[in-house]
């Protein structure tokens, strides 16, 4: 029999504000091995730097996925806490939901509800598509959604939280696609009136802040630049970076803002979207991506205004664009796009800026569930 226990201050917050109290169940280790049949590799369905994420069944009846921490990993009892900490007692349509726990021994399990179509990276970029019709107004939905998940995180939770790692492998899709940030262990707490967390570097390639992989300082505008990648992303059903194309289409976040320049930004729009794509406002979405994308970070607006842009409440023709930055691989630095290194893969950035910024020391990156 699971019992309960409470997280934080003892209330939860919804998207409607309510509070209330929300328990947290704790599992046994073995009831979990039973409900993944021993954490059979038929039932894994994802994996990643810290562990792996299985399929299983629980007594009664209830299809859930079972995130397993490596046991011999510091890091992973970091993700553990860190998980418990930043989602155990928030609700959001659009945040994957917490069903419960197991800290028994050496044993650290986060266990989500189960979401039925898989990830973004899976779906709509990776090789593993499924049958979901990625029509424009599915887009749509899913990069709302998203966004109001990540301005619920950023202003209505307190303290706020700063995800750290916004990316396609870590938005969720349900049987209806409404879209669910999942994956928590890299977040952090932001306390009251502070404007950035000093942090070591920890996330995904292609969706770094420039600021971030360089001075380790996380803000909300990390995950905003985040979060402007994967509207790129979206749109274009196109991966952040992929080293098959010519040098000069290889990063998405560059290609984009070549054909804003020209004018040309529909080019950016995926060609497999049927016909119902919305041309202008595909373009809106785009316009805001590269806002979100900006190299000064102060200029890149908050998720309250960027919901308001994606929904047409507030018009993104008004907002002057300036020149984004591409944080690469983590290797030389470079100032300028007009630089090319011999070797792509030893970037660290390709900035539009001209200023050259420092480097960081302290620097380590990640690979999420």
């Amino acid at each position: 029999m699971a019992c309960c226990f409470m997280f934080g201050n003892d209330t939860k917050q919804t998207s409607e504000g309510e509070q209330g109290e929300k328990a947290v169940r704790i599992f046994s280790y073995n009831e979990l091995r039973r409900a993944t049949h021993d954490f059979s590799g038929a039932n894994k369905i994802g994996e990643g730097g810290f562990g792996s994420v299985f399929r299983g069944r629980l007594r009664d009846g209830t299809i859930v996925a079972v995130k397993v921490l490596s046991a011999t990993s510091r890091q992973g009892v970091r993700e553990f806490i860190n998980e418990l900490t930043a989602i155990s007692d928030v609700m959001h349509e659009n945040l994957i939901t917490l069903v419960g726990c197991c800290a028994e021994g050496s044993h650290r399990i986060l266990v989500y509800n189960y979401l039925e179509n898989n990830s973004l990276q899976h779906t709509l970029l990776g090789s593993g598509r499924s049958n979901i019709q990625f029509n424009w107004r599915a887009r749509v939905k899913i990069t709302v959604g998203v966004a109001r998940g990540l301005a619920f995180l950023h202003e209505e939770v307190r303290p706020h939280i700063i995800h750290r790692d916004i990316k396609a492998s870590n938005i969720l899709l349900d049987k209806d696609i409404t879209p669910k940030i999942s994956d928590f262990g890299l977040a952090r707490l932001l306390p009251p009136n502070a404007t950035h967390v000093s942090t070591r570097v920890a996330g995904t390639i292609g969706y770094l802040a420039p600021e971030y992989a360089l001075r380790g300082q996380v803000t909300k505008k990390s995950d905003i630049y985040s979060f402007g990648v994967l509207i790129l992303e979206i749109v274009s059903g196109r991966c952040n970076y992929n080293s098959r194309l010519p040098y000069e289409e290889q990063f998405l976040l560059e290609r984009t803002w070549t054909c804003y320049e020209q004018g040309h930004l529909e080019e950016i729009i995926d060609a497999d979207i049927e016909d119902d794509v919305d041309v202008e406002e595909a373009c809106r979405f785009l316009k805001v991506g590269l806002l979100c994308t900006q190299d000064a970070m102060k200029l890149r607006p908050n998720m309250i205004n960027i919901v308001r842009m994606l929904t047409g409440e507030k018009d993104v023709n008004t907002e002057r664009i300036t020149k984004p930055s591409v944080v690469g691989d983590l290797g030389d630095l470079r100032g300028s796009s007009q630089q090319r290194p011999s070797d792509p893969q030893s970037l660290l950035m390709r900035s539009f800026a001209t200023t050259d910024p420092s480097t960081s020391s302290d620097t380590t990156t990640r690979s999420s569930l």
